[in-house]
């Protein structure tokens, strides 16, 4: 198959995550939204003023100028937070009268505009405003930021610190969200080790399986890892484990056609249903897709760059469809190559890269299946079609791997 329809499987066969929990504001960054979100206020709840300076009749000002300044009487003066006093509340009438303001205060109802200060002489009890002004300058409307009733956030947002903030502006101490994904990553081979341990000869270190649950050890997912030697039992006895409690199990290793890549009779065993088997790209191309009784399985190679590739290409899109969060799914762009890479490509190829205003560069030749080092600086991948070469100074399209799982 080609990635895209590899990912259309995968996307065909999820149903979204139905259970939910609230979480206080403060514990949200970094979930999923699980409800949309209707302001129950305007904000501002009142108008404001934003700037230091004098609140005004607009139509008072009509004829000022440098060369004949309007004087206006001083009537109050409001800082942020204050009330509006009855002085001026109960006055008839706000014909050639100012409030002395400051940023943040309430404009009292019959003014409609606040002249910032360095356009006066900064009078006290009368001030001269040496120029004309339309309304509502340097005045914030009620509703100018949100408007009551507005559809703020839709469901599956991923909550950062902007959506946190505007959602505090609401007053709203609480908010529903997805339920945490939860994700096992089962490392096979019968020469890993896990981190800690002595390395006998012939034996590495499990990086895979650190790399891939530090990108999934963030608020919205669960991620735990084990290792099992090259032994079918095991391998059957750790799916069947992980199938009780995860969402999305994920493999590495035994995906190929050596004597030792157990996984396509495991997967046989225990009664998966394969979706894809093979997949038209360099590196990954064993790269293997399945259900379980409703859970998803990708099984990746056991080679570094080709497992964290392919899990970038996929996993987004398996858990956007989980969750509703669009936000985790990799975004295609067209980027200028800056560095020289000459290899033709005789299949569909992903090169590690490194993006930045719109240009792209091969910051490491090291393109190699066992190489993970490269990854380091690397945010993005170039997509190479099969039968084509690029070179400096080409358009080239990228896959950005989303922050979220960086």
């Amino acid at each position: 198959m080609e990635i895209e329809e590899a990912i259309s499987a995968f996307t065909k066969e999820i149903s979204s995550l139905d259970e939910g929990e609230r979480v206080s504001l403060i514990n949200a960054t970094g979930r999923i939204l699980g409800e949309d979100i209707t302001a129950g206020i305007s904000v501002p709840s009142f108008p404001k003023s934003a700037m230091d300076g004098y609140a005004v009749r607009s139509v008072d000002l009509a004829d000022a100028s440098s060369e004949n300044p309007v004087k206006l009487n001083v009537i109050a003066y409001l800082y942020a937070g204050d009330k509006i006093p009855s002085s001026v509340l109960e006055k008839p009438s706000y014909e050639n009268c100012a409030v002395r303001i400051m940023t943040g205060a309430i404009v009292p109802s019959g003014f409609d505009t606040v002249v910032k200060q360095e356009d006066t002489d900064y009078g006290e009890k009368t001030v001269s405003i040496n120029k004309s002004q339309k309304a509502y300058v340097n005045y914030c409307k009620v509703g100018e930021d949100i408007a009551e009733g507005a559809l703020v956030l839709k469901k599956g947002a991923l909550l950062g610190r902007t959506e946190i903030g505007v959602l505090a502006s609401l007053g709203i101490t609480e908010v529903k969200v997805v339920r945490k994904v939860r994700i096992a990553i089962i490392s096979t081979g019968s020469e890993i080790v896990d981190v800690g341990q002595e390395l006998g000869e012939a034996e590495i270190y499990n990086s895979i399986a650190y790399t891939l649950a530090s990108a999934l050890n963030k608020p919205s997912f669960e991620a735990v890892f084990s290792s099992v030697p090259d032994d079918e039992d095991e391998i059957i006895n750790a799916i069947k484990k992980a199938e009780e409690t995860s969402d999305i199990i994920i493999t590495t290793g035994g995906v190929s056609v050596g004597k030792k890549d157990l996984l396509p009779k495991v997967l046989d065993t225990v009664g998966t249903r394969a979706l894809f088997a093979g997949v038209n790209v360099k590196p990954g191309s064993p790269t293997v897709g399945a259900v379980l009784n409703g859970k998803v399985l990708l099984c990746l190679s056991g080679n570094p760059y080709a497992a964290v590739a392919n899990f970038d290409i996929y996993m987004g899109h398996i858990v956007a469809k989980l969750t509703g969060c669009d936000g985790l799914i990799p975004v295609r762009e067209k980027a200028v190559l800056a560095s020289v890479f000459n290899k033709p490509s005789n299949v569909r190829r992903i090169v590690r890269a490194y993006v930045s205003s719109g240009e792209v560069r091969i910051h490491n030749k090291r393109q190699e299946s066992s190489v993970l080092s490269s990854y380091l600086g690397a945010n993005c991948y170039i997509d190479i079609p099969y039968g084509s070469s690029i070179k400096e100074g080409d358009t080239v399209e990228i896959i950005r791997i989303p922050e979220v799982l960086l």
